[in-house]
């Protein structure tokens, strides 16, 4: 029996699709089919309309860089073999915000309004992260 991972994501029914599309190298995103706007995170309503009509859809893994920080220290297992890194918030292509971590780019280069794509980082055999690298 393999131990829980206490630093990845645990998929859950809602979630599952999500991880699914990102071990094949996907970004799924959800859609409310009622007032055809985009949301993330996943969730079974609409934050716009409060309508359960929502579909994953598959986002073009396009991005703009909205905010980020440098994380130079983080005492909490296993961040601190990862330090440093960056935490960030970019703006998808479809609309909605996302947390996520810019990589393979020197901190130095970051700039709001930066474009991006998303790449898969496999983290573990039932979890892919999505990220972000400039674009």
């Amino acid at each position: 029996m393999t131990a829980m991972r206490f630093d990845l994501p645990q998929p859950d029914l809602e979630t599952q699709p999500f991880w699914d599309a990102a071990r094949d190298g996907r970004l799924l995103i959800k859609r409310c089919t009622a007032c055809e706007q985009f949301h993330f995170y996943p969730r079974p309503f609409c934050p716009h309309c409060w309508s359960d009509a929502v579909e994953w859809v598959e986002a073009s893994g396009r991005a703009t860089l909205y905010t980020w920080s440098v994380v130079h220290r983080n005492d909490l297992p296993p961040f601190p073999d990862r330090v440093p890194y960056v935490a960030a918030i970019v703006d998808l292509e479809e609309g909605p915000r996302m947390m996520t971590n810019v990589v393979d780019c020197d901190f130095d280069a970051l700039q709001v309004g930066m474009q991006l794509e998303a790449v898969f980082h496999p983290a573990s055999d039932d979890v892919t992260i999505v990220q972000f690298r400039p674009a």
